[in-house]
Parts: C-alpha cells; sequence; structure tokens
C-alpha cells in the first residue's frame, strides 16, 4: 500500500501541524517567567523548560510533546479500523511527520524547534510499546551511569532502529526509527560536541522557575 495525496492531506499534515506546537514555549509564557528561548540551552523541549522552570512545568511539557506524537498515530489506527489494513509505510510516515513538527515548527517559521526525544518516543510508543520500553530502560540506565541527559537521549534514539527491527521486523518501521534517530543525533550536534570535548554539564535545574 503506497501513501496517496489524501492520506498526505488528512493524515501527515495534521500530524506535522500537531507536532509543531510548541508546548515548552507556551507553557512558559503562560506560567513562568523563564525564557526558554534565551536562556539555558535556549531549546523548548522539557529538559531546559524543567532546568528553568521547575519539575511541574517540564513534567507538563515531557507529557504534552510526547503526546502530540503518540495521538497522530493512534488516529489513524483508529480511522482505519474496520476497513483496510493500516499500512505500516503510513503509521511510519505519520509518527516521522509529528517528530519533524515538534524540531521544525511552523508556528515559529521553522526555527527553535526542539530536538525530538519526547515527540519520538510517543510517535513510536504508538507502534510499539516493546521497543519504546527497551529504548527508555536504556535512558535510564545511561543516565544513571553519566548523569547527562544528552547522553541518554542519544543512546536512547540509538537504540530504538534495532529495538523495533527485533519486535516489528518491519523493514518500514525500521526505516522510520534510523531516520528519527539520525534527526535527533543531527538536533543534538552540539551537545555531542561538548560530550566528545568532556564539558557537558550534567544535569541540574531550578525549582520555582525564576530567573
Amino acid at each position: 500500500m503506497s501513501i496517496s495525496l489524501n492520506d498526505i492531506l488528512l493524515l501527515l499534515l495534521p500530524a506535522y501541524l500537531l507536532g509543531s506546537i510548541p508546548f515548552g514555549l507556551v507553557l512558559t509564557r503562560l506560567f513562568s517567567t523563564a525564557d526558554i528561548r534565551r536562556q539555558g540551552s535556549g531549546n523548548i523541549g522539557a529538559t531546559n523548560v524543567t532546568r528553568l522552570a521547575g519539575y511541574g512545568l517540564g513534567l507538563v511539557t515531557l507529557t504534552a510533546d510526547a503526546l502530540k506524537g503518540f495521538l497522530p498515530v493512534l488516529l489513524v489506527q483508529a480511522c482505519r479500523r474496520g476497513s483496510e489494513p493500516t499500512s505500516e509505510l503510513l503509521l511510519a510516515a505519520v509518527a516521522l511527520a509529528a517528530v519533524i513538527g515538534h524540531m521544525y515548527p511552523i508556528y515559529t517559521r521553522l526555527r527553535g524547534g526542539g530536538k525530538g526525544v519526547a515527540t519520538t518516543a510517543g510517535a513510536f510508543l504508538g507502534i510499539s510499546a516493546w521497543a519504546i520500553l527497551i529504548a527508555l530502560a536504556v535512558f535510564g540506565v545511561v543516565l544513571w551511569l553519566n548523569r547527562r541527559v544528552s547522553a541518554a537521549s542519544l543512546a536512547a534514539a540509538g537504540s530504538l532502529p534495532p529495538a523495533l527491527w527485533i519486535v516489528c521486523g518491519s523493514p518500514a518501521f525500521l526505516a522510520a526509527g534510523i531516520a528519527a534517530a539520525a534527526l535527533v543525533a543531527f538536533r543534538h550536534r552540539a551537545n555531542i560536541a561538548r560530550l566528545l570535548a568532556g564539558t557537558e554539564p550534567e544535569f541540574e535545574f531550578r525549582r520555582d522557575g525564576r530567573r
């Protein structure tokens, strides 16, 4: 089954538009004095929100970023239920559309997007919960040993493609996992340089969200 123009307009485009919503930016503007695009790492993701605005807002951002990846995949499966089988290629494309939306959001003119870890986790959770559990286990182990979110995120992203292949055995899901992992690595290129130089800071945060 190929992807039609109708699929692109009704499924992939909404997934991209939902993925583009910059929840971290919106939430910190509403409920904090922190300017996450100018403070900390300058990233709109949950890690920087947690650093600058505390656990609560960071957790809400993490959940929202994951849901905007998960919901499009879930909706595709729900819409196709009872009719023709949903193709693996279409599910993979919808997941990637949400991830790309988070990284390159149209609402901010393709600038200032997040690094895609939470949205990738949410999108592929809709495809394979077991594969995400494997990636989360890798994230937890690396974070415990290394105490750097960037290293844990990169390790988890790298573990996703083989986990998808082991669990699903799908070439489409494997290709999507590789693409998502590559995008996550690209968005972490500055972190990778600091990790190699030994200058990447350990994870710290501010509890109260004050400047």
